[in-house]
């Protein structure tokens, strides 16, 4: 085990889309253990998402990741040294480790890693059965509440949640709609996935094939987008329909060109409902979420896909990926052989 612990720590906050020059990439001691109650865990996935532009400019659920700091990431690894009885050198584990080779956590309260069960590739642990998985998971059952014949439609729908969003909806009994970026992401949603159809945002008027794939109109509109796309599902809301406000993707890198809805009123004339939700309202809930995640995986009535950058110089290179509709399925980042 290397004495040194390669960190990307934020430099500068970003200007539009992220640059590898807002981050620093340093090698620095690997951290060793001071105390009962922690482990060292060498890291080899770190999850990359959207939500991580956010963090690095502002406040928001969670306190901006400061000027200095290592940069803030949800990743997978393998714990090498341990104080606490209840986690062993060799045990997989995931938690908030941040971009760097290594990290001690405590085992204790908050910041606390969750062993992950035995035969559980790490990919998909960071995927369909991670974070995201439960993301689309509570909302769309907590949130929407899909009922069976109803039309779900989900943006970002080749995205890591996305496709989970719209593969629990056909397990509910739903017709889904998926909108993606290109032919290729929508050929998959309706070939693999078993969407009913795809709208492709970058080549087709998404207003005019909602009301051609939504003839009965949209029951829950699941947002990862926000924007024109968000507007476009405003204006064929089903009655008594309801959005589940995800994330807004599409005014991450310039939070003031992100437009409000000028059709929110549909949600006044349709008797509609629309309600954000942050995952971390769920963690007391994961185990009920997590039984059935599996159970669907194991059936094979989830299928998951990742999308894997090598190489933890590359972690800003894979954060842009994100943002320029360069990924299929879950973006990861690897940094080392398990």
């Amino acid at each position: 085990m290397s004495d040194i612990n390669r960190v990307l720590r934020l430099a500068a906050r970003p200007k539009g889309m992220v640059q590898d020059s807002d981050f620093d990439l340093r090698e620095e001691p690997r951290p060793e253990l001071t105390k009962e109650g922690q482990v060292l865990v060498r890291n080899l996935y770190l999850s990359v998402d959207p939500t991580q532009r956010g963090w690095i400019e502002r406040d928001s659920y969670l306190p901006a990741v400061a000027i200095g700091e290592v940069m803030r990431s949800f990743g997978a690894g393998r714990v090498v040294a341990s104080n606490d009885p209840d986690f062993a050198p060799g045990d997989l584990v995931s938690g908030m480790v941040g971009w760097q080779d290594h990290v001690v956590l405590p085992t204790k309260g908050g910041g606390r890693p969750t062993k992950l069960p035995p035969g559980v590739p790490l990919t998909n642990a960071l995927s369909i059965l991670g974070l995201t998985g439960l993301t689309a998971y509570f909302g769309l059952l907590d949130i929407g509440r899909p009922k069976e014949g109803e039309t779900v439609v989900v943006s970002g729908a080749a995205g890591a949640t996305g496709m989970a969003v719209g593969q629990i909806a056909k397990l509910k009994g739903c017709r889904v709609v998926g909108i993606a970026g290109g032919k290729d992401k929508c050929d998959w949603i309706t070939g693999e996935l078993g969407f009913d159809a795809a709208i492709d945002y970058k080549a087709e008027d998404v207003a005019k094939r909602l009301e051609e794939t939504c003839p009965k109109r949209i029951d829950i509109y699941f947002d990862n987008v926000g924007g024109d796309i968000l507007d476009a599902a405003l204006l064929h809301l089903a009655m008594r329909g309801r959005v589940v406000l995800c994330g807004a993707i599409s005014g991450y890198n310039d939070a003031s060109a992100l437009k409000g809805p000028k059709n929110y009123l549909s949600l006044l004339v349709q008797r509609g409902r629309m309600e954000g939700f942050i995952i971390l309202d769920y963690f007391d809930r994961v185990g009920e979420a997590f039984q059935e995640l599996g159970a669907w995986f194991q059936a094979g009535k989830l299928k998951d896909r990742v999308d894997v950058v090598d190489g933890l110089e590359n972690a800003p290179a894979a954060l842009r990926r994100l943002f320029t509709g360069k990924n299929t399925g879950k973006q990861l980042l690897k940094i080392a052989e398990g």
